[in-house]
């Protein structure tokens, strides 16, 4: 019985492929993209419409040709329960197979981890509640260092050592956990600013730095999920000790720390906040404009030397980035230039804003958590619920 299903999941996979690609495609598209007949496309579709998976709805009429329907997720289908820990609040979403997160709940934090994972479990009982079987799993991305699946290092959280997996204390659904650079560069790769494209290197700037390269839409982690941590790359100054413990971080030259370095203030209680406050007076203050024009050269030069080392299609810039980049951009653009290989010069690799914006890591832990969903083992598991 379960090798009979196995052999007809690709075609169902590759169409929820495209769903998740593009939410609301239409059954013909997605048929052409995959060169399927529209046998074959109506015969899966209702295959994935009786497991529960993708419900249909007539498509607008645009211009002559044969009435399709748009593909859309179930209303009995899978959910993944999504979960976003950043400097000083947290949220939980729920997102259909499609890949759209919907925020079910946002609250601030004070540096507590213990507290936070037991206020994040508190919500997931209450979802599995809710929900039974239609909840799957469990995603999680953090603002900290991810090794096998586990928080490492939270240095910008001021946390200690924290189980993470305690939000999910019974095993009772799978749990992802990962990075929130990482997985923000995962949804940018897939569905941003990057789609499209091999090789994306992504790096986002909040309070430090943090990023990913995405080599065919899967996230460059290592050996055991450590990687991507540029931000910890040894560019910048020797004398300063970083908080994850090493010296001459590039952490602390690029975020709100360095601008108030720069302009000799206080470190700031909160770097982001400060940082956002001195791109505001960088317009009509020259001691602004100059912190600013050195954090963006740190930052350029900094991206240079990744785009050197990994060769990517495309550079993705999230968070604080875009914006440093515009407030110095000549500043910037010189210092890039700079620092990349002279054969690079000639065609240097474009670097874009993030499309996703503030949503991209919650976008990411989604599909991350979906991957797991919608796997032949994932399907088996939902068909076998279904059998009950």
């Amino acid at each position: 019985m379960a090798r009979g299903r196995d052999a007809r999941w690709p075609g169902a996979l590759a169409v929820l492929g495209e769903v998740r690609r593009t939410p609301g495609v239409t059954r013909a598209e997605a048929a052409r993209r995959l060169g399927l007949g529209s046998g074959s496309a109506t015969e899966i579709a209702a295959r994935l419409r009786t497991m529960h998976l993708l419900d249909e709805a007539p498509a607008p009429v645009l211009g002559r040709g044969r009435p399709t329907t748009c593909l859309r997720p179930h209303p009995s289908g899978p959910l993944v329960a999504v979960v976003e820990v950043r400097y000083e609040e947290w949220r939980c979403a729920l997102a259909e197979i499609d890949g759209r997160p919907s925020t079910v709940i946002a609250r601030r934090h004070h540096g507590d981890g213990q507290q936070v994972v037991q206020e994040i479990a508190a919500v997931l009982r209450d979802l599995r509640q809710q929900h039974g079987r239609r909840l799957r799993a469990v995603s999680l991305a953090v603002a900290g260092a991810v090794r096998d699946g586990r928080l490492a290092q939270a240095a910008t959280l001021g946390w200690g050592r924290v189980d993470l997996s305690a939000i999910m204390p019974d095993g009772a659904l799978p749990l992802v956990i990962g990075n929130d650079a990482t997985l923000a560069g995962l949804a940018e790769a897939r569905g941003g600013a990057g789609a499209g494209s091999a090789a994306v290197l992504h790096l986002t700037v909040e309070v430090g730095l943090g990023g990913v390269l995405v080599v065919g839409g899967v996230p460059v982690v290592g050996a055991s999920g450590a990687g991507g941590e540029y931000g910890h790359l040894p560019f910048g100054d020797r004398s300063l000790r970083c908080l994850c413990g090493a010296r001459g971080c590039w952490d602390n030259e690029v975020d709100g720390r360095a601008l108030a370095r720069h302009l000799g203030a206080p470190a700031p209680e909160d770097p982001r906040a400060f940082a956002l406050e001195v791109l505001e007076r960088a317009g009509h203050d020259p001691g602004a404009a100059a912190a600013v024009r050195r954090v963006a050269e740190a930052l350029a030069g900094g991206i240079a030397g990744l785009v050197n080392a990994h060769d990517p299609d495309v550079v993705t810039l999230g968070g604080l980035a875009p914006r440093l980049k515009a407030a110095a951009e000549h500043d910037f653009e010189a210092a890039y230039i700079d620092g990349l290989m002279a054969f690079r010069r000639a065609d240097s690799i474009p670097l874009r804003a993030a499309a996703l914006g503030e949503d991209g890591a919650l976008i990411g832990a989604a599909a991350a958590g979906l991957d797991l969903v919608l796997s032949e083992e994932g399907l088996n598991n939902w068909a076998a619920d279904l059998e009950q």
